[in-house]
């Protein structure tokens, strides 16, 4: 069963899995703390109207979130170093499966 969480921003809700935002937690937090802006991308599924989704995140807005495990999820290294090189992208941090991130990591070696 998969948890799922909110990301919390700008008086709005995200809804991610409790996994994926653990991840995005992690390299967000890595970012703002640099005092860096940068856009969250992702994919909307089917039930929220598919398409695709970006919110602009700064040091000078209130970012939360909220798991609904009471477990610390395990982080994936070669997850954290996927969604990292791509926050340093133009196009910003992309929430990425964990799948999706081995392929990365995988046809992008130079990038972590």
């Amino acid at each position: 069963m998969l948890l799922i969480g909110y990301l919390k921003h700008g008086g709005r809700e995200y809804e991610f899995e409790d996994r994926l935002l653990a991840h995005l937690q992690f390299v967000i937090g890595q970012k703002l703390k640099k005092q860096e802006c940068f856009f969250l991308s992702w994919h909307k599924p089917h039930d929220q109207g598919d398409g695709r989704m970006s919110v602009w995140l700064s040091p000078y807005v209130t970012v939360a979130f909220h798991f609904s495990g009471s477990r610390d999820p395990e982080l994936s290294k070669v997850w954290v170093h996927a969604l990292n090189a791509l926050a340093h992208t133009p196009r910003g941090l992309i929430a990425i499966s964990e799948e999706e991130a081995e392929r990365f990591v995988k046809n992008n070696p130079d990038l972590i």
